[in-house]
């Protein structure tokens, strides 16, 4: 028996052992394993660690989207955790590479997949306030958001789970160094129901560029001489 002469529900079964890239390979073959491989049911669950694979074609997003991983620890990814301004050309441009294709990816599930309900990044060192704050308000039925190393996150994204994310029930923020006590208090008091993480993000040093280090460094003299 041929593998084409299996039913869809066969089908689907057998793809659903595969990984991302054999389910690729298999779709190539025919019109009809193409069909089984961009049934959107297919993946709910989806785990990607590098920025390559965001890029490749051997994935679908869609509705039946539930489960979201986005996890990267080469020493090249770590990088984009260097402050900007001490980063050389070189890193700039790998950084501005990685924050187009983790970008372009956040906009796409926001734009696709308003069923999640699982979102954790780890090591992605350019998402931002503002794709957070679009995802939250494209995925209503988010229940769990994980946040690891994410350099860039700030206050804002905790302010805007409080106002956002009505159906959260676990948010961690480890390492995120941009994190205030002041923000994980607020969240706290808002939003007492959800499970909240916090592993030393607020008290790691924030990002502040020489000049910001040097006004802080003088207001504290003043205050100790005076």
């Amino acid at each position: 028996m041929h593998i084409t002469q299996l039913n869809r529900e066969c089908l689907l079964h057998l793809f659903s052992f595969l990984d991302k890239n054999s389910r690729k390979s298999l779709a190539q073959t025919c019109h009809k394993l193409l069909e089984v491989f961009q049934e959107p049911f297919l993946w709910p669950v989806l785990n990607f660690h590098s920025p390559v694979e965001l890029k490749k074609d051997n994935f679908l997003l869609g509705p039946a989207l539930r489960y979201l991983s986005i996890c990267w620890h080469s020493s090249r990814v770590k990088v984009c955790n260097i402050e900007d301004w001490m980063k050389n050309t070189f890193q700039k441009d790998i950084c501005r590479k990685h924050e187009n294709a983790v970008n372009h990816f956040l906009i796409q599930v926001c734009k696709r997949c308003p069923n999640l309900l699982s979102l954790t990044l780890s090591g992605c060192g350019h998402v931002t306030d503002d794709y957070l704050l679009l995802l939250l308000k494209s995925c209503p039925n988010l229940k769990i958001l994980k946040l690891e190393n994410c350099v860039r996150i700030t206050d804002r994204t905790l302010e805007a789970v409080t106002l956002y994310g009505g159906s959260l029930q676990t948010l961690h923020v480890d390492f995120c160094r941009n994190i205030t006590q002041a923000g994980l208090e607020t969240v706290q008091e808002k939003c007492p129901s959800v499970m909240l993480k916090a592993e030393r993000s607020a008290h790691m040093i924030p990002d502040n560029e020489p000049g910001e280090k040097l006004m802080l460094e003088r207001a504290v003299r003043k205050l100790v001489l005076h």
